[in-house]
């Protein structure tokens, strides 16, 4: 019992520890304006009731070159990207290689999901509300493209990383990432294929780093 006791609170010291030294880093990512939205096809003019906007654009942050965590393991987790309203939502997704994404169709018609990127590629064909599209695995880190056979003007990216240390900006472009290793890295800031920034972060224990894209730490 006693030897229980002393465990526990090894553990709990171990883990309080841990968290007063792991570093963090915070600050904005500058964002483009929101592109126009694309015009609806005439073909889907009876579907225009169920056309939504896209979403504002956001990045992905992330750590790179950093140590895994002791404790990492595969990813195993299942996340879904949504067809709702005519778009993919959410439009940016970041994932750790891995994880298995669901496509499920939210709207009264046919999608369809694919991509001919090279991290994935993959064709899930037409499916209705009530039919369930199979899980895609991410295995290969890398940026993939997604598209709809039916509705052209829908995009979606799904962002695969190696690292654990990532997060996805808000809609202003401001972002914290936390429970990271201190040591000097990079700091990558992914918009889209033309717009992506990085900066060396030197991150200390205890503490939260400033790094601001584009900009100064």
């Amino acid at each position: 019992m006693q030897a229980s006791i002393i465990a526990l609170v090894l553990a709990l010291a171990t883990g309080s520890v841990a968290a007063q030294v792991a570093a963090s880093v915070e600050g904005t990512v500058a964002l483009p304006k929101p592109a126009a939205p694309a015009r609806l096809n005439a073909r889907y003019a009876a579907q225009a009731g169920a056309w939504l906007p896209p979403e504002p654009p956001t990045a992905v942050v992330f750590l790179e070159g950093a140590p895994l965590p002791p404790d990492d393991r595969p990813a195993t987790n299942v996340v879904q990207m949504v067809q709702k309203g005519m778009q993919f939502g959410p439009g940016l997704l970041a994932v750790r290689k891995g994880t298995r994404v669901e496509f499920p169709n939210a709207d009264d018609f046919y999608h369809n999901v694919f991509s001919y990127s090279k991290a994935k590629r993959f064709d899930l064909g037409r499916f209705l509300k009530d039919e369930k599209a199979p899980a895609i695995t991410f295995d290969q880190p890398g940026v993939v493209k997604l598209y709809c056979e039916i509705h052209e003007h829908m995009r979606g990216t799904v962002v695969v990383l190696e690292t654990p240390y990532f997060v996805k900006t808000d809609t202003n472009g401001v972002y914290r990432l936390t429970g990271l290793p201190a040591g000097l890295f990079k700091l990558k800031a992914w918009i889209d294929e033309k717009n992506s920034f990085e900066q060396p972060v030197d991150l200390k224990p205890g503490t939260t780093a400033r790094v601001n894209f584009p900009g100064s730490p």
